[in-house]
């Protein structure tokens, strides 16, 4: 709602007078021609918003000062005296015309001033039914006619009430006064309103429902003799429109058309502003879209709350409770918004489905979840359509991409993938394969679609959702598949940052399809994207690979673990999703660039025979020390005794 308001006043009599009374609270007989701008704090105002008050001239020297105030405006007040005749004929045939010729469209309010002075043999009844509702019949931009006087100081205040009215809460895009009927919008917007009151989906809403909605609405609840009343009101009139107790759509809108022909206008707008509508009946942007900042070391998942809330409404538009959304269920949960987002990702193929092709509870998590990864700004949407309650930012939440909470210090993504395991819980797959690889039979086998030997080239990308069970924790792998023509996501170092993890597929039939794979890592920088290597139609006989490299040794050379081999057609996957989902926790684990840092491991044959030739050296050394112990000990000791005892002998000769 808007913080000020502009009310500019035209005709040819009373228009100074009618300000001077409203700010003196007196009538005041002499009075400037034009009286200078009023500002009126919001403080004293029912509305509490600013209010300016600005006269003007209808002096032809003063058309140009008239112009740029009219575009200035919020709402033009149209004075005429009813006691001057040409006064008011000036109305529709001067003024009006004047406001369609400069382009200006807004409300009108109509004010006939010095009612006191008028003929008593005239009622007011007879003037308007005659001579005021055709011309608001023909120009629908009159929101009202006020009749006052500033003499009398009557309907003075009211005049400009309404007038904030006629901005803040204007009739005429809810209300056609020609037809006597609400417009379609308005009926559109609160038959939508009804449906998101109507939390059992049986068409009616009960006292509870009812006074949910007051609650919402105007924050307090009725008693019941208040709901009472206003269903006996609705059943006067229309008795249709309650229904075993409760208020059915017809009797709710019904409910609201009383409002806006009794000149309550203000409690319709108070609803319809409440479920996020602007002025113009449509969501507005800042209710869909409320500001969410997302660090480039952050993503954006579903929260604990924003799970619950979609498992809830699931289960409320699961109309036959067999699990599962059929079209006409999606129609019908979607028919609160634009439509289903999805279509042109395939949807319902995307994501899981039972054997009928009707998406299950899982699917329909699985698919909001790959939403909120890949654009959070629509999850935020949707959760606007569909109800969420408080806060819709409360439905989604930030977390680290490589682990933690996330942070703006502009690391590399290469150190931060460093780090153990992550908490996350959707993660972000790229495949990427020859022609033929079996890159889609893969993803709708990770889906649960059945095989089809039909093949369909992949001419762009397409996303695919399901969940793993890793340990007990259920995470969500989004699959994006990308034809072998659409490397630009191998360019865009943004993108590639984005990815948890590269499956790159190959056919083990196919001689040249490995070859592929190699080429795209000479050509772009892929070494620091954890990376996979599966290698499809394993029931097929094994062709060796072109190439400098055979695919296990080309593994090795990376430090990563062998192709892992698979057959969709044979139903062998050999556990390739659960695998993924353990890499995607562990990036640290599949990188590259991560993995060739390390130092060279030795293997166990290695270690046992470094051990063994440590041992016999020992062995060898302990062996050599007492060799040259014994021969020191008796060859040289031997020696030294028979010298000693020749000396001697010579001496005693």
């Amino acid at each position: 709602m808007r913080d000020d308001i502009r009310i500019v006043l035209v005709g040819d009599v009373g228009k100074s007078t009618l300000v001077t009374a409203l700010i003196k609270e007196t009538f005041i007989v002499n009075v400037q021609a034009v009286v200078p701008e009023v500002t009126i704090p919001p403080e004293v105002t029912p509305e509490n918003v600013t209010t300016h008050i600005i006269d003007t001239s209808s002096k032809g020297d003063d058309q140009e000062i008239l112009e740029t105030e009219l575009r200035k405006a919020n709402v033009v007040c149209i004075v005429y005296a009813v006691d001057d005749r040409t006064s008011f004929q000036r109305v529709h045939e001067h003024w009006l015309p004047l406001l369609r010729q400069q382009g200006i469209n807004l409300p009108v309010i109509l004010v006939g001033n010095k009612v006191d002075m008028r003929d008593e043999d005239i009622s007011h009844a007879t003037v308007l039914e005659e001579e005021v509702v055709p011309i608001m019949n023909e120009y629908r931009e009159i929101e009202i006619c006020v009749e006052c006087s500033a003499k009398a100081l009557l309907n003075v205040s009211e005049l400009f009430y309404f007038a904030q009215k006629a901005v803040l809460h204007p009739t005429r895009p809810l209300y056609d006064a020609r037809d006597h009927a609400m417009k379609p919008k308005c009926t559109e917007a609160l038959v939508r309103i009804f449906r998101l009151c109507d939390m059992d989906g049986d068409s009616i809403l009960s006292d509870a429902e009812l006074n949910e909605f007051q609650r919402k609405c105007f924050n307090t609840p009725l008693q019941q003799r208040e709901l009472e009343g206003v269903k006996e009101i609705v059943k006067a009139s229309r008795p249709d429109g309650v229904v075993d107790g409760g208020l059915n759509v017809e009797g709710f809108l019904y409910l609201h058309l009383l409002f806006i022909q009794r000149g309550r206008v203000e409690t319709t707008w108070m609803v319809l502003r409440r479920f996020g509508y602007g002025d113009d009946l449509s969501l507005r942007e800042d209710f869909l879209n409320p500001d969410f900042d997302v660090p480039p070391d952050c993503c954006v998942e579903l929260s604990p709350g924003g799970y619950a809330f979609f498992t809830e409404i699931f289960k409320r538009y699961d109309a036959d409770g067999d699990s599962a959304f059929c079209p006409d269920e999606l129609d019908n949960i979607f028919g609160l918004s634009p439509g289903i987002p999805w279509k042109r990702g395939k949807f319902p193929e995307s994501t899981v489905t039972n054997a009928a092709g009707n998406v299950t509870l899982e699917g329909w998590l699985a698919q909001w979840s790959m939403t909120t990864l890949l654009d959070h700004k629509m999850t935020l949407a949707y959760l606007a359509y569909f109800g969420f309650p408080g806060d819709i930012r409360d439905g989604i939440r930030l977390v680290g991409r490589y682990g933690g909470s996330g942070s703006s210090s502009g690391s590399s993504a290469l150190r931060r993938r460093k780090k153990g395991k992550l908490q996350r819980n959707v993660f972000l797959c790229y495949f990427v394969g020859s022609a033929g690889s079996g890159k889609s039979s893969l993803i709708r086998a990770f889906a649960k679609k059945p095989f089809t030997d039909d093949y369909s080239p992949t001419t762009r990308s397409t996303t695919t959702v399901n969940s793993v069970d890793v340990k007990g924790s259920e995470k969500f792998l989004v699959m994006q598949e990308f034809g072998p023509y659409d490397t630009s996501v191998l360019q865009s170092r943004r993108q590639l940052e984005c990815c948890d993890l590269l499956v790159m597929v190959y056919d083990s039939s196919d001689p040249n399809s490995f070859a592929y794979l190699t080429n795209l890592r000479k050509n772009y920088s892929l070494d620091s994207v954890p990376v996979i290597f599966v290698a499809t139609k394993s029931d097929l006989d094994y062709v060796e690979q072109r190439g400098e490299q055979p695919p296990d040794i080309y593994c090795r050379e990376l430090k990563l673990t062998a192709p892992v081999y698979v057959s969709v057609k044979g139903g062998q996957i050999a556990s390739v999703f659960q695998r993924m989902a353990a890499i995607t926790r562990s990036p640290q684990s599949a990188t590259p660039s991560l993995l060739l840092l390390r130092p060279q491991a030795w293997s166990a044959a290695r270690i046992v025979g470094v051990t063994a030739l440590a041992g016999l050296g020992l062995v060898s050394t302990f062996v050599a020390y007492h060799a040259i112990k014994y021969w020191w000990t008796n060859v040289i000791h031997s020696r030294t005794s028979a010298s000693s005892s020749s000396v001697l002998r010579r001496k005693e000769l």
